[in-house]
């Protein structure tokens, strides 16, 4: 009897301590599930077109959306979150309400169906692309004067619709000047279908190369930007491996790929990095250390940091971001409306702009001709400026660039401040890593 006695609080303690060290994951899901019921009361079936007899009051951004998704009976889905057995493209068109119904970085989702285009997001046409010549004569029909395509690849616990809807608004949002084409493989949105997410990437990263490796054999486009959210980024990456691997290199054509949040192993993007060969293509990361969203991911996949929540200013990362020549952008002080900090890319005006007026472009954020106080996280530094108050509103600024390749332009811009400043400057100066 007292050995029972003795057996029971053990186990309980032991329960309990084992709860306890389990608690911070449990927060961590129960902060998401809340996240995510949030939006559970959101209508379904978007997809269906809306005939309407009126000019749209709004914008419509046209692109091409390929899936690996199966095929959905309902064609108000049109797909859903199970695996294909092939590719399949659609021309989709999507209407965006005036902007002054409107507020940057946001999805404005139909509370009821039919949407009002005037308030809401609406699809207007979704036509089938039935083979690769009609494919082509679509993209050479949308390329606009410069000929670039941006390739978007979405993140973790996306339906069809979601993904279409986000990549229609971050297009229109961030006013690229390109052909956009979404694709967007099979996930279930579920918080708890995160492997079966994981194991669709790679289910899918033959269909993305052949995808990308099709676009970028046309003579027609001049470049093409991959940009890629979350787990997406571990798909996008692993086609760029699989292209240099089977060809010898990322074509050429790839010249900037950006990864947004990404949810990939440190360890694991580092061997991805290099099999792509010498010469890859220029990547961008937008990163944030208060991501909640990795930090759940980090814990289930082994406590290995995740490539979207490092610090890029402290070692080791710094020094293996200089070598690769990576340009890194931290959001961490930055303020969203984003309750995940997972979204922030997409969800920030200033972000947004950011991504069609220069990182497209292949622009660098810190080059030479960008003045000293954007390059610093678009805060200016007028010609009444103290060096002290230069020095804190760097280190206040909402967006941090770390950018190896224009390193060598610092001391520049540094001589530029100090003419505005006055003589002191060169102290700071001297602090300035060269």
């Amino acid at each position: 009897m007292m050995m029972k006695s003795l057996h029971v609080p053990t186990m309980a303690f032991a329960e309990r301590r084992a709860f306890r060290q389990r608690l911070p994951s449990v927060i961590g899901m129960i902060m998401v599930l809340v996240v995510i019921a949030g939006c559970a009361t959101r209508v379904q079936g978007v997809m269906q077109p809306v005939k309407l007899s009126t000019p749209l009051p709004g914008t419509e951004v046209q692109m091409l959306a390929a899936t690996t998704r199966a095929p959905a009976d309902d064609k108000a889905i049109l797909f859903t979150g199970e695996r294909g057995s092939g590719l399949m493209v659609d021309a989709v068109t999507v209407s965006i309400p005036p902007d002054a119904n409107r507020k940057i970085g946001e999805v404005q989702w139909p509370k009821k169906l039919p949407p009002n285009p005037a308030k809401d997001f609406t699809t207007v046409s979704v036509k089938p692309i039935l083979n690769e010549a009609d494919g082509h004569a679509w993209l050479h029909a949308h390329l606009p004067g410069k000929r670039r395509v941006l390739v978007f690849v979405h993140g973790f616990n996306n339906t069809y619709e979601d993904s279409v809807y986000r990549f229609a608004q971050i297009v229109h949002d961030s006013r690229a000047d390109v052909v956009p084409v979404i694709f967007t493989w099979p996930s279930r949105a579920s918080i708890f279908d995160y492997n079966y997410d994981k194991e669709s990437t790679n289910y899918s990263r033959d269909a993305l190369e052949d995808m990308l490796t099709r676009i970028v054999r046309d003579p027609q486009v001049s470049e093409v930007t991959v940009m890629a959210h979350s787990m997406g980024s571990w798909l996008a990456v692993e086609s760029l491996r699989q292209m240099a691997i089977r060809r010898g290199r990322v074509d050429p054509k790839i010249a900037n790929v950006i990864l947004a949040s990404p949810d990939l192993d440190v360890d694991v993007f580092g061997r991805q990095m290099m099999a792509l060969g010498p010469r890859p293509p220029h990547f961008t990361l937008f990163v944030s250390q208060d991501d909640r969203a990795l930090s759940i991911s980090k814990r289930i996949s082994g406590n290995v940091d995740r490539l979207g929540q490092i610090d890029p200013t402290k070692e080791p990362y710094r020094s293996r971001l200089e070598m690769a020549g990576i340009t890194v952008l931290d959001l961490t002080k930055l303020k969203a409306g984003d309750q995940l900090n997972h979204g922030k890319f997409a969800a920030s005006p200033d972000v947004v702009r950011l991504i069609g007026d220069r990182l497209i472009a292949g622009q660098t954020v810190t080059d030479s001709n960008v003045g000293f106080g954007e390059a610093l996280g678009a805060v200016t530094i007028g010609a009444t400026n103290t060096v002290g108050q230069a020095a804190s509103t760097v280190i206040s600024a909402p967006i941090t660039i770390f950018d190896p390749r224009t390193r060598r332009n610092y001391s520049q811009q540094w001589r530029q401040l100090g003419e505005s400043a006055g003589s002191t400057v060169g102290a700071v100066g001297d602090t300035v890593p060269r």
